[in-house]
């Protein structure tokens, strides 16, 4: 017979009288890091519809991308309608070429669905790029506006 009063005999376990058990949690998945097209799709929709300024891309775009989006930050084409954040709805990409990533993305706001492709590129050092950014087929150039 067990001298220990706190806990049945044949039992194991540390817990005694009162105290909570471990809780039983649902079957954890491993954690998949972000591919680089959704990374920049939250990124891009976070600058195009006013919620980071411009600068936030700063280092992760390449030739004229930048200017492009510092061009269009102010305007925010994909600023909220009635009051709805934007959110992105789908995000995929394909590989046309080593170091290369074209991506599109639909997002949400309210009622209002648009379109946003990009393009990455993978430079010497491994870090990905932005290199090109379209809203609803139109090239966003800089000095022109934006659909809206």
């Amino acid at each position: 017979m067990s001298t220990d009063r706190t806990r049945p005999a044949g039992r194991r376990d540390q817990g005694g009288p009162g105290s909570v058990p471990p809780q039983r949690s649902r079957r954890q998945q491993p954690h998949r890091p972000q591919r680089p097209h959704q990374w920049f799709a939250e990124r891009l929709l976070a600058v195009l519809s006013g919620q980071r300024p411009v600068h936030w891309m700063l280092g992760h775009t390449i030739g004229e991308a930048y200017d492009q989006l510092a061009e269009l930050a102010p305007s925010t084409p994909l600023g909220s309608t009635r009051g709805s954040r934007p959110v992105l709805r789908h995000c995929r990409g394909a590989q046309p070429a080593t170091g290369v990533v074209e991506a599109f993305a639909s997002i949400a706001a309210g009622d209002r669905v648009r379109a946003m492709a990009f393009r990455l590129e993978q430079g010497p050092d491994r870090r990905w790029r932005c290199a090109a950014v379209e809203l609803g087929g139109e090239r966003l150039t800089a000095g022109a506006p934006g659909p809206r």
